[in-house]
């Protein structure tokens, strides 16, 4: 940047940057500024775009940290974009590239600024550096007008109030990510943050009569996905000059001009798939962090309101009276969005959010027809295990959870057929149900936990889903009857195993060594809760709705031999009275049939031997119903989980690692 700059490396010498952040103190009508905002390079895209320039202008903003107090040049800065904001809205209407242009430069400035003062500095040092008036070092009058709310509630309305365009998509991303940066605070306390300068004004005063409005821009501008304009063409006509490239200006502006300067290979970059809509992509993470903010001490977070009441479009019912912040949005804009966009964890975090928090949305999406298009990308989540973080598969089973809590979408997802399954590679399925493909997904989840992570969480969570499930069994797949079966003979033998450790270790002479020995009996007691459990599932199917499924029958016929063991175990003895049964029953039919029966046959004596089963013989249990149940302090969870995704996600925003305190940069 500057006159004669064109590399980032010159950055720390360029005249403008010096008189900003020097000992001298700039007027908001001194046309400097419009020199300063008078520079073009490539929008950074990435992180690591970000670091570059970050590691450049480091002693500026140090200067500027410094000097500020007394200059008052940074809250000189702000003004002069406040005052230039009244103006954008007809500025995008009249298409004044320039005015848009220099208005995005100047944010992009306070953006960068406003990051490192948060980093550096605690919130009341942060707020001298915006009052009005000229003041000393660490004195702020609480009479001066409040130029950090005037900030805030300046970002709202340009995020909610300046149309869409291409002239204007820029300083729409800029200021979504201002706002994540405002709210940033948090990043640098290990301890969730519950009163800080973000609750201030997010939570009360000005800001707060634009929460409904901005939560239904943000969710919009996620559904839209609106992918950014080509380089430099909504700006302005390109022009060659020598190596890089300078807009065609007045003579008058163009002397101010910061020279192009690129950063690293930013010209170059292919775009990353995640990132087709950056506008799109920092909207969800600003939607998301503000949906967590916690409560204030007399009022509950209003963004989380309005996430939890919002309506769809076509529902003319009234709202219920205490909704100040809802609105009514596209539900099958929204739906359609969320089904195409749950490879990224904060997609998929939305929509837990959406279905656990709003019940217009849970009943919506219940009500759909073409499930699959919503439950499939889950499953496919849950099926790449290995290569997703652990949050993220958490969220994906809960989402499972939570909606087989209904018994319609039980039922429903059995009716739905699938064809060729092309993500699924243990094996060809050409052809299977919804409901078959998922308990496949579930079972192989359980299974990828008792070899790797051996999460209880996780196979509490998986066990619930199937559970849920398990009454409205309909038709299972050859192929998921035997996986079930499957299932229950690897906790047979790990029960075994554990059984026979614990005995052995009880034989053995005590242990002369300072190692404790394992805990067996908590060993065999978890083990033994899970094998209890797979049994009222199979009991649950058998019992509700064995007439629909001779698959699974044949699969426990051929592993007759498993159950044995459980028949006489105290732990299992009432729940194995109905499988027990099924086995004798069916055993005897086929005995009677002969020997050297074909898969056809036996099956056909399956069903002839399930209409003839006396059900009145089967003992009723207690219906199976698991019900996702948050933590009671949720937000020790969430927060970190959703800065962590904030500052691992490309999206064009940079802190220094070694000054984070939220999370430790090594955990998923």
């Amino acid at each position: 940047m500057g006159s004669n700059s064109s590399r980032v490396g010159d950055l720390p010498k360029n005249e403008y940057l010096a008189k900003l952040s020097g000992t001298e103190s700039v007027s908001e009508n001194d046309p400097f500024w419009n020199q300063l905002f008078s520079f073009s390079f490539p929008a950074p895209t990435s992180s690591a775009e970000l670091k570059l320039l970050e590691e450049a202008t480091i002693s500026v903003c140090k200067s500027l940290v410094e000097n500020n107090p007394r200059t008052g040049n940074f809250a000189a800065l702000v003004k002069v974009f406040l005052s230039r904001t009244k103006e954008l809205k007809l500025s995008a209407e009249c298409e004044n590239h320039i005015f848009i242009w220099q208005t995005h430069n100047a944010l992009f400035i306070i953006c960068c600024v406003l990051k490192v003062f948060i980093c550096e500095m605690t919130e009341e040092e942060l707020q001298v550096h915006f009052t009005y008036e000229e003041k000393s070092p660490g004195t702020y009058g609480s009479d001066s007008e409040d130029l950090l709310e005037e900030l805030v509630c300046c970002l709202m309305q340009l995020i909610t109030d300046i149309p869409l365009l291409d002239i204007t998509y820029e300083i729409s991303v800029e200021a979504i990510s201002t706002m994540v940066v405002f709210l940033s605070c948090q990043l640098f306390h290990k301890e969730v943050l519950r009163q800080s300068i973000s609750h201030k004004y997010l939570l009360q005063g000005r800001c707060l009569s634009y929460t409904s409005k901005l939560v239904k821009t943000l969710l919009y501008n996620f559904i839209r996905q609106e992918r950014p304009p080509p380089p430099g063409a909504h700006v302005f006509p390109q022009q060659s000059d020598g190596g890089g490239l300078l807009y065609g200006l007045a003579s008058g502006v163009a002397t101010g001009l910061w020279t192009v300067f690129t950063l690293g290979s930013a010209g170059s970059k292919q775009q990353n798939p995640e990132l087709s809509s950056p506008l799109a992509n920092q909207s969800l993470l600003l939607l998301l962090v503000l949906a967590n903010l916690t409560d204030a001490p007399d009022a509950p977070n209003p963004y989380r309101q309005a996430i939890m009441s919002f309506k769809n479009t076509q529902d003319s019912s009234p709202f219920p009276s205490p909704s100040p912040h809802a609105f009514q949005i596209n539900f099958n804009s929204l739906y359609t969005a969320l089904c195409e966009q749950q490879t990224s964890d904060q997609a998929t975090l939305l929509l837990y959010t959406l279905l656990h928090q709003n019940s217009n949305i849970r009943t919506y999406m219940l009500a759909r027809t073409d499930m699959e298009n919503l439950v499939l990308p889950i499953l496919e989540i849950l099926y790449h295990v290995e290569e997703r973080n652990s949050h993220h598969v958490y969220m994906a089973l809960i989402i499972l959870l939570i909606l087989t809590e209904d018994d319609g979408f039980n039922r429903s997802i059995h009716e739905v057929i699938l064809k060729n399954i092309t993500w699924y590679s243990e094996r060809v399925l050409t052809e299977i149900s919804l409901g078959s493909l998922l308990i496949l997904v579930v079972i192989r989840t359980i299974q990828y936990n008792m070899t790797r992570t051996r999460d209880k969480y996780l196979h509490t969570n998986c066990l619930a889903a199937l559970a849920n499930m398990s009454a409205q069994f309909r038709s299972l797949h050859q192929y998921a009857a035997q996986r079930i079966i499957s299932l229950f003979s690897l906790l047979s033998k790990k029960h075994n195993k554990v059984l026979e450790q614990a005995t052995q270790s009880l034989r053995g002479p005590l242990s002369s060594s300072d190692v404790p020995l394992p805990d067996y009996a908590q060993d065999l007691n978890v083990i033994e809760e899970v094998i209890r459990m797979m049994l009222e599932i199979i009991n649950s199917c058998l019992t509700n709705s064995l007439h629909h499924n001779p698959n699974l029958v044949y699969a426990l016929l051929y592993k007759r031999d498993l159950f044995e063991q459980f028949r006489t175990h105290p732990s299992f003895q009432d729940i194995m009275q109905n499988i027990d049964l099924v086995i004798t029953f069916f055993s005897s039919r086929l005995l009677q049939a002969g020997t050297e029966l074909s898969v056809e046959r036996v099956l056909e004596i399956i069903k002839q031997g399930i209409v003839a089963l006396p059900k009145d013989r089967l003992k009723k249990f207690p219906e199976l119903k698991f019900k996702y149940v948050e933590e009671e302090q949720p937000e020790e969870f969430f927060i970190p989980y959703v800065w962590s995704l904030v500052y691992s996600s490309a999206a064009g925003l940079y802190w220094n690692p070694q000054n984070i305190q939220l999370f430790t940069m090594d955990s998923d």
